[in-house]
């Protein structure tokens, strides 16, 4: 990682900023979320995040691409998961700072 003695590279900014614009997906984001539960095949995510089908192999395939998730094959199902903790560890990170800057929100309105 990049640090301020050596700041990253133009080509690893723009790898970091790909990632970012594929989360900026809501329905990106529940895919993942749903999978911080456990493994799951296109069809049980798109029971359990209300998406079509069809939407969810798409945006699956990004986040496949991007190394968000993995995939297995078993029969005719493939089986998708977090690549890695940290992807739950980037959400939780963006969640706390978000429920951060709510109570302090509400803070200012309670007033």
């Amino acid at each position: 990682m990049a640090d301020s003695e050596n700041p990253m590279s133009p080509q690893l900014l723009d790898l970091v900023a790909e990632r970012f614009k594929a989360l900026a997906e809501p329905a990106r984001l529940t895919i993942l979320d749903t999978l911080r539960r456990g493994e799951h095949t296109v069809g049980e995510l798109a029971e359990a995040t209300e998406l079509h089908p069809a939407n969810v192999s798409k945006h699956l395939q990004l986040l496949h691409q991007l190394g968000f998730v993995t995939r297995r094959k078993e029969g005719l199902y493939v089986h998708y998961q977090l690549s890695d903790d940290r992807v739950g560890v980037l959400c939780d990170m963006m969640c706390g700072k978000i429920e951060e800057e709510i109570e302090a929100r509400s803070k200012v309105f309670e007033n």
